[in-house]
Protein backbone atom coordinates (compact mmCIF):
# COMPACT_ATOMS: atom_id res chain seq x y z
CA UNK A 1 0.00 0.00 0.00
CA UNK A 2 1.46 3.42 -1.13
CA UNK A 3 1.42 6.57 1.33
CA UNK A 4 -1.81 7.81 0.30
CA UNK A 5 -4.03 4.23 0.07
CA UNK A 6 -2.87 4.57 3.98
CA UNK A 7 -4.05 7.61 4.83
CA UNK A 8 -7.47 7.01 2.52
CA UNK A 9 -7.81 3.90 4.44
CA UNK A 10 -7.56 5.27 7.81
CA UNK A 11 -9.16 8.63 7.09
CA UNK A 12 -12.73 9.39 6.81
CA UNK A 13 -13.73 10.78 3.06
CA UNK A 14 -14.79 14.02 4.13
CA UNK A 15 -11.21 14.65 5.52
CA UNK A 16 -9.30 13.65 2.93
CA UNK A 17 -7.81 16.03 0.60
CA UNK A 18 -7.49 14.09 -3.11
CA UNK A 19 -4.22 12.71 -4.19
CA UNK A 20 -3.94 15.26 -7.17
CA UNK A 21 -4.03 17.62 -4.45
CA UNK A 22 -1.77 16.55 -2.10
CA UNK A 23 0.73 15.93 -4.87
CA UNK A 24 0.02 19.31 -6.09
CA UNK A 25 1.14 20.81 -2.76
CA UNK A 26 4.45 18.67 -2.03
CA UNK A 27 5.30 19.83 -5.74
CA UNK A 28 4.53 23.27 -5.95
CA UNK A 29 4.56 24.06 -2.37
CA UNK A 30 7.77 22.19 -1.43
CA UNK A 31 8.91 24.38 0.06
CA UNK A 32 6.25 24.31 3.07
CA UNK A 33 4.50 21.14 2.38
CA UNK A 34 6.02 18.55 3.03
CA UNK A 35 5.68 13.88 3.43
CA UNK A 36 7.72 12.27 6.28
CA UNK A 37 6.97 8.73 5.32
CA UNK A 38 8.44 5.34 6.96
CA UNK A 39 7.14 1.57 6.84
CA UNK A 40 5.01 2.14 9.72
CA UNK A 41 3.79 5.81 9.49
CA UNK A 42 3.15 8.79 7.27
CA UNK A 43 3.06 12.32 8.46
CA UNK A 44 1.96 15.55 5.97
CA UNK A 45 2.62 18.13 7.63
CA UNK A 46 3.57 22.17 6.37
CA UNK A 47 6.11 24.25 8.44
CA UNK A 48 5.82 28.08 7.59
CA UNK A 49 8.19 30.70 9.35
CA UNK A 50 6.07 31.32 12.79
CA UNK A 51 4.30 27.50 12.68
CA UNK A 52 3.74 23.86 11.77
CA UNK A 53 0.73 22.29 10.73
CA UNK A 54 0.00 18.49 11.03
CA UNK A 55 -2.44 17.34 8.04
CA UNK A 56 -2.38 13.86 8.53
CA UNK A 57 -0.50 11.40 10.75
CA UNK A 58 -0.88 7.52 10.21
CA UNK A 59 1.00 4.87 12.65
CA UNK A 60 -0.28 1.42 11.33
CA UNK A 61 -2.26 -0.73 13.72
CA UNK A 62 0.30 -3.14 13.97
CA UNK A 63 3.06 -1.25 15.50
CA UNK A 64 0.94 1.28 17.56
CA UNK A 65 2.75 1.40 21.07
CA UNK A 66 5.80 1.16 19.92
CA UNK A 67 6.66 5.33 20.53
CA UNK A 68 6.06 5.85 16.18
CA UNK A 69 4.25 8.85 17.34
CA UNK A 70 5.65 10.14 19.87
CA UNK A 71 8.91 10.74 18.21
CA UNK A 72 6.90 12.13 15.07
CA UNK A 73 5.84 14.86 17.80
CA UNK A 74 9.47 15.10 19.10
CA UNK A 75 10.98 15.81 15.54
CA UNK A 76 8.32 18.73 14.87
CA UNK A 77 8.57 19.78 18.66
CA UNK A 78 12.67 20.44 18.46
CA UNK A 79 11.76 23.03 15.15
CA UNK A 80 10.18 25.23 18.32
CA UNK A 81 7.70 26.94 16.76
CA UNK A 82 3.67 26.35 17.53
CA UNK A 83 2.17 23.15 15.91
CA UNK A 84 -1.73 22.99 15.19
CA UNK A 85 -3.87 20.08 14.19
CA UNK A 86 -7.47 19.37 13.41
CA UNK A 87 -9.41 16.16 15.01
CA UNK A 88 -12.76 14.97 15.02
CA UNK A 89 -15.07 15.71 18.28
CA UNK A 90 -15.14 13.08 20.55
CA UNK A 91 -17.54 10.04 19.35
CA UNK A 92 -17.91 7.25 21.36
CA UNK A 93 -19.23 4.89 18.99
CA UNK A 94 -15.75 5.72 17.30
CA UNK A 95 -12.74 4.66 19.58
CA UNK A 96 -10.27 6.07 17.57
CA UNK A 97 -11.25 9.57 17.97
CA UNK A 98 -10.77 9.06 21.56
CA UNK A 99 -7.19 7.38 21.41
CA UNK A 100 -6.50 10.25 18.72
CA UNK A 101 -7.38 12.72 21.88
CA UNK A 102 -5.88 11.04 24.90
CA UNK A 103 -2.26 10.77 22.17
CA UNK A 104 -2.34 14.57 21.74
CA UNK A 105 -3.30 15.00 25.38
CA UNK A 106 -0.43 12.93 26.59
CA UNK A 107 1.95 14.90 23.91
CA UNK A 108 1.10 18.73 25.77
CA UNK A 109 -1.53 19.54 23.12
CA UNK A 110 -4.49 22.11 24.26
CA UNK A 111 -7.74 22.33 22.93
CA UNK A 112 -8.51 25.88 21.51
CA UNK A 113 -11.62 26.56 22.92
CA UNK A 114 -11.96 29.91 21.56
CA UNK A 115 -11.69 28.81 17.78
CA UNK A 116 -14.68 27.12 15.76
CA UNK A 117 -13.91 25.14 12.81
CA UNK A 118 -16.89 23.73 10.46
CA UNK A 119 -16.23 23.06 6.65
CA UNK A 120 -17.98 21.96 4.25
CA UNK A 121 -16.70 18.55 2.83
CA UNK A 122 -16.46 18.98 -1.25
CA UNK A 123 -16.56 14.61 -1.42
CA UNK A 124 -20.04 14.52 1.10
CA UNK A 125 -21.57 18.09 1.06
CA UNK A 126 -21.67 17.46 5.15
CA UNK A 127 -20.85 19.91 7.51
CA UNK A 128 -18.27 18.73 9.65
CA UNK A 129 -17.05 20.59 12.35
CA UNK A 130 -13.50 19.86 14.01
CA UNK A 131 -11.64 20.65 17.04
CA UNK A 132 -8.41 22.69 17.00
CA UNK A 133 -5.21 21.62 18.73
CA UNK A 134 -2.15 23.33 19.14
CA UNK A 135 1.05 22.83 21.05
CA UNK A 136 3.35 25.62 22.13
CA UNK A 137 6.73 26.35 23.41
CA UNK A 138 6.13 29.99 23.86
CA UNK A 139 2.94 29.59 25.17
CA UNK A 140 1.10 31.88 22.25
CA UNK A 141 -2.43 33.13 22.90
CA UNK A 142 -5.68 31.19 20.71
CA UNK A 143 -6.01 34.38 18.72
CA UNK A 144 -2.58 33.54 17.05
CA UNK A 145 -3.51 30.08 16.76
CA UNK A 146 -6.43 31.64 15.08
CA UNK A 147 -4.37 33.81 12.64
CA UNK A 148 -1.96 30.73 11.75
CA UNK A 149 -4.97 28.47 11.47
CA UNK A 150 -6.14 30.82 9.14
CA UNK A 151 -3.21 31.45 7.21
CA UNK A 152 -2.85 27.55 6.92
CA UNK A 153 -6.42 27.54 5.58
CA UNK A 154 -5.75 29.87 2.56
CA UNK A 155 -2.70 28.51 1.93
CA UNK A 156 -2.92 24.37 1.87
CA UNK A 157 -6.64 23.21 2.14
CA UNK A 158 -8.07 25.43 -0.40
CA UNK A 159 -4.89 25.83 -2.41
CA UNK A 160 -6.15 25.24 -6.42
CA UNK A 161 -9.59 24.02 -4.97
CA UNK A 162 -11.54 24.92 -7.68
CA UNK A 163 -9.09 23.56 -10.60
CA UNK A 164 -9.00 20.59 -8.44
CA UNK A 165 -12.24 19.68 -7.08
CA UNK A 166 -14.09 21.83 -9.71
CA UNK A 167 -15.59 24.52 -7.32
CA UNK A 168 -14.19 26.09 -4.56
CA UNK A 169 -13.83 25.53 -0.64
CA UNK A 170 -15.65 27.88 2.08
CA UNK A 171 -13.69 30.92 2.62
CA UNK A 172 -11.50 30.75 5.68
CA UNK A 173 -13.98 33.26 7.43
CA UNK A 174 -16.90 31.00 6.85
CA UNK A 175 -15.28 27.99 7.91
CA UNK A 176 -13.27 29.42 10.71
CA UNK A 177 -14.60 32.06 13.91
CA UNK A 178 -12.77 33.10 16.85
CA UNK A 179 -14.63 34.09 20.06
CA UNK A 180 -12.51 34.66 23.06
CA UNK A 181 -15.77 34.42 25.38
CA UNK A 182 -16.33 31.00 23.72
CA UNK A 183 -18.20 29.32 26.39
CA UNK A 184 -16.88 25.78 25.27
CA UNK A 185 -16.15 22.18 26.93
CA UNK A 186 -13.00 21.50 26.98
CA UNK A 187 -13.41 18.17 25.40
CA UNK A 188 -9.67 17.36 27.24
CA UNK A 189 -11.96 17.75 30.48
CA UNK A 190 -14.56 15.64 29.10
CA UNK A 191 -12.01 12.83 29.15
CA UNK A 192 -11.01 13.49 32.06
CA UNK A 193 -14.62 12.89 33.30
CA UNK A 194 -14.97 9.85 31.23
CA UNK A 195 -12.09 8.18 32.83
CA UNK A 196 -13.19 9.02 36.65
Amino acid sequence: MNWYEKLNKYFPVEEMKSREHMEMLLKEKGDVYYKDEGQHHVLMYAEFKEFIFIDYVYVSSASRGQGIGHKLMEKLKAKKKPIILEVEPVDYEDTDTEKRLRFYQREGFKHAQSIGYTRRSLATNEVNPMEILYWSPEDEDEETIYKQMKKMYEDIHTYKDKELYGRSYQSADEVLSYDQARDSDDIFAALEEDKA
